[in-house]
């Protein structure tokens, strides 16, 4: 059995991202048991050399870092906002890439990007590929969902036929990684 790790990037209580990112988790087809890492639970203080140098690094990063080990595979679905990584997100991962280089633990990564608007998160999604990506042990399949609201149902899924056979490839893409081939 698969452990496999949800984190939606937001700190939002009604954060799409973190629907999109348990929606994945629990479509992919292999035997597994998921767990959310929800960010709002992880809130410390702001990252900086100063702060790490004199406090050292704060137990929730630790465990969240903890967690990432302990599982078998990350779904990321990552928010953008204004481009980039949210605040809360950022935090966490300048926090445990302190821990140690290897971030993602050389886990398995599906990364994904959702939002309001018709690129999807296209631009934080990119930033972070490129980041994941470089001299990682596993390709990272990534997929990008525009328009969340008039294309995902909390009960049928992605609902435009297109979008949700894209979607299906790079899962077919991940499970073939968590199994090995």
């Amino acid at each position: 059995m698969k452990k496999i790790a949800i984190i939606g990037a937001s700190s939002s209580s009604n954060s799409i991202n973190r629907k999109f990112a348990n929606y994945a988790a629990n479509s992919i087809s292999v035997d597994k048991e998921t767990f959310e890492l929800d960010l709002r639970s992880y809130e410390m203080p702001i990252y900086s050399e100063d702060l790490h140098r004199s406090s050292g690094i704060p137990e929730k990063a630790l465990g969240f870092k903890r967690e990432i080990s302990n599982s078998d595979a990350l779904v990321i679905s990552l928010a953008e906002h204004n481009g980039s990584y949210t605040a809360a997100f950022k935090n966490v991962y300048d926090w445990i890439s302190v821990i140690e280089a290897d971030v993602w633990c050389s886990k398995p990564i599906l990364l994904l990007s959702t939002s309001t608007g018709a690129r999807g998160g296209k631009t934080v999604l990119e930033t972070a590929y490129n980041r994941f990506s470089r001299n990682y042990k596993h390709e990272i399949p990534f997929f990008s969902l525009p328009s969340f609201n008039d294309n995902f149902d909390s009960v049928e899924g992605i609902i435009d036929v297109r979008l949700n056979q894209d979607f299906q490839s790079i899962l077919i893409d991940f499970e073939n990684i968590l199994n090995g081939n």
